[in-house]
């Protein structure tokens, strides 16, 4: 069983910084969740830095604790789970750094263990689609941002940190008619900049409907979009979140959703079937006091409370079996 080192007898500042002082080790035994670095950002459009991400989130993390009060769950009262480290990319090789992320995640989840992954740009989400399209076939995306990243091109080119959930759908990793994308905003080149996402399937909710449904209803309709027991992937782009509570990051949009609703919106996923996560575009030198890394680490904690919760119903689910067997 894996879990971080106890803070109120190992100082925080003391040993190497790794996601929740879990241990860095690379394993697939008796785990549940681990913990994947994917520092990549040479398809970023505007602000490059993002390869910093991963560190500068497992850096605050050090302050988060185990009991997680909104959920109600001690997370490894449930869970083990693993700071694996970073997947080795190749800065300005976008296709060899998304074959080396396939690779990295498949040890994973060949042995069903939900990873939580941490960019990056959000290109990265393609090489994510593709490992779990080998394990799980077209997945169901739930996707939080301020941009729809379904953009043909960035200057003729077809990679970038604009464009995976457009390449994705073409190479038909995604389940569109199960997935959805909330919290669009900002100025746009057009109208098709929102269209074109809903012409390749997905449901869009934009951010100025988002404030007209309200967090109950929006949660509601992710739920019935996705629908059954399909296999979930979650993406979240920290821009999704209103720069006034997460400055550092490349591609700012105003009018988000403040750190308290970031929050509510993964903690509103409970009872799907998510089998993993990513969580991107934090960069730190854009972030002033580490607000952004604040709650980018606290996004994470819910993206495992998640995994706690899952587990604790399948725990309470067999012993109600085992019970009713005598």
């Amino acid at each position: 069983m894996y879990q971080p080192k106890d803070s109120s007898k190992s100082p925080r500042f003391t040993g190497v910084r790794t996601f929740m002082r879990l241990e860095n080790i690379q394993t697939t035994e008796d785990v549940d969740f681990v913990i994947v670095g994917v520092p990549f950002d040479t398809a970023a459009s505007n602000r490059v830095g993002t390869r910093y991400g991963p560190q500068h989130v497992r850096n605050f993390s050090v302050l988060l604790r185990p009991y997680n009060p909104d959920q109600e769950i001690n997370i490894f009262d449930y869970c083990s789970g693993v700071d694996y480290g970073d997947i080795d990319v190749v800065p300005g090789n976008i296709h060899r750094s998304y074959d080396n992320i396939v690779e990295g995640l498949k040890p994973i989840l060949d042995n069903d263990i939900t990873p939580i992954i941490i960019g990056g740009d959000h290109s990265i989400s393609l090489g994510n689609l593709r490992a779990f399209y080998k394990k799980h076939g077209p997945i169901s995306l739930v996707h939080f941002d301020s941009h729809g990243d379904t953009w043909d091109n960035y200057y003729g080119e077809k990679y970038m940190h604009g464009t995976p959930f457009r390449r994705a759908v073409e190479e038909g990793l995604i389940d569109v008619d199960h997935s959805i994308q909330v919290g669009m905003r900002g100025p746009l080149y057009g109208p098709e900049d929102i269209e074109d996402a809903r012409d390749l399937g997905f449901e869009v909710i934009p951010m100025k409907e988002v404030r007209k449904l309200g967090q109950e209803e929006v949660l509601r309709r992710i739920h019935q979009r996705v629908a059954d027991d399909r296999p979930v992937f979650v993406t979240y782009d920290i821009d999704f979140v209103d720069p006034a509570f997460a400055p550092g990051t490349g591609t700012p949009e105003v009018a988000g959703p403040t750190s308290h609703e970031a929050l509510e919106y993964v903690r509103g996923l409970d009872g799907l079937n998510i089998v993993g996560f990513d969580l991107v575009e934090v960069l730190p030198a854009y972030d002033h006091g580490e607000i952004t890394a604040a709650l980018a680490s606290a996004i994470a904690f819910e993206m495992i409370s998640l995994i706690a919760l899952k587990k604790r119903r399948e725990k309470s689910l067999e012993l109600s079996s085992q019970n009713t067997s005598y």
